[in-house]
């Protein structure tokens, strides 16, 4: 089952519920966030939607969001895929070799040894950023606005958690979605010092979540289209059984701490990728798409990619 957060013909948010191949409107609530603190089992549903429409008419929206964006914490955590086979093999041939044990591949070795603990046993720790609260966060179909100051702004196809803490201060999974963790790889490879600020920028999510456990084999595409032309494509893993770490482990040390457990918050936690244009050596341009596309998880997310014009923060003094 997936939901879907879009405008209306009448120009009215709704809901839809999309199961056995077909999207209705959800009674009784116009919001993910709403459906998730009355309750799934007590909405019905409504008449069919044509979502396909809706979002080629630019009227859906991101499959989360809140009245107030600044309790929308989006995060994020990387090295945490073991990527094709082909890589795989490059990755286990890097860490036999001690000269190529930088501080990243380290890490990466952490999950590979315990990012999947047993019960009641504490994980490896994984790498872990913040990307912002809920104002960074763009609709589907919508515009990625990379910084006038950024040397780059590549796409991470990526699986994402949405999660709410309720009343008592315990997090609560609403389901998974497709995600664009949107990154400037030129920064970050300057120099790893700097992933925080190659992470403070833009991400998109949607357009549909998935409801329930997330598949342990999922497959994806994403590509780049500049005009006509398809400039860039590739396949895509991810779940468990691709993964260093188990879903659980992120979560636990992502919510681990107090800060990330305030009653009434929502959370967006990105969990990692090993496919990138970027690493095949494609310089993304304005006006470029990125498309990212898993049937699990329904309809593609797309976005141009778009900049903005420089500006500069002028501090005073009181």
């Amino acid at each position: 089952m997936r939901l879907t957060q879009f405008i209306d013909e009448n120009g009215k948010r709704a809901l839809a519920v999309t199961a056995r191949g077909e999207g209705r409107l959800v009674k009784g609530a116009r919001a993910t966030l709403d459906l998730a603190r009355q309750a799934i089992a007590d909405r019905g549903v409504g008449k069919p939607v044509d979502l396909a429409r809706a979002l080629k008419e630019r009227r859906v929206l991101a499959p989360i969001d809140h009245k107030d964006p600044a309790h929308v914490l989006v995060t994020g955590t990387g090295l945490t895929h073991l990527g094709s086979a082909e890589g795989r093999d490059k990755m286990h041939k890097d860490l036999a070799d001690p000269s190529k044990l930088t501080d990243s591949m380290r890490m990466f070795k952490l999950g590979l040894e315990g990012g999947k603990p047993g019960k009641n046993e504490t994980g490896a720790q994984p790498e872990w950023f913040y990307k912002g609260d809920g104002s960074i966060l763009a609709a589907p179909e919508g515009d990625l606005t990379s910084p006038a100051f950024a040397l780059d702004g590549g796409e991470e196809p990526e699986i994402v958690g949405i999660y709410l803490i309720d009343s008592a201060g315990a997090p609560v999974r609403i389901g998974f979605t497709l995600g664009n963790e949107f990154s400037d790889h030129v920064t970050e490879r300057q120099n790893y010092l700097w992933l925080a600020h190659s992470k403070l920028r833009p991400a998109s999510l949607g357009p549909e979540l998935l409801v329930g456990e997330l598949p342990t084999d999922l497959h994806g595409v994403s590509r780049i289209r500049r005009g006509k032309e398809v400039i860039w494509e590739k396949a895509f893993l991810s779940g468990e059984q691709n993964m260093a770490h188990s879903i659980a482990n992120l979560e636990a040390h992502h919510f681990k701490y107090a800060l990330f457990r305030r009653p009434g918050d929502v959370h967006v936690h990105f969990f990692g990728t090993a496919t990138l244009s970027f690493s095949d050596g494609v310089q993304t341009r304005k006006g470029d798409i990125f498309e990212i596309e898993s049937e699990a998880f329904g309809l593609p997310l797309r976005n141009r990619l778009t900049t903005e014009r420089p500006a500069k923060a002028r501090v005073r003094a009181l």
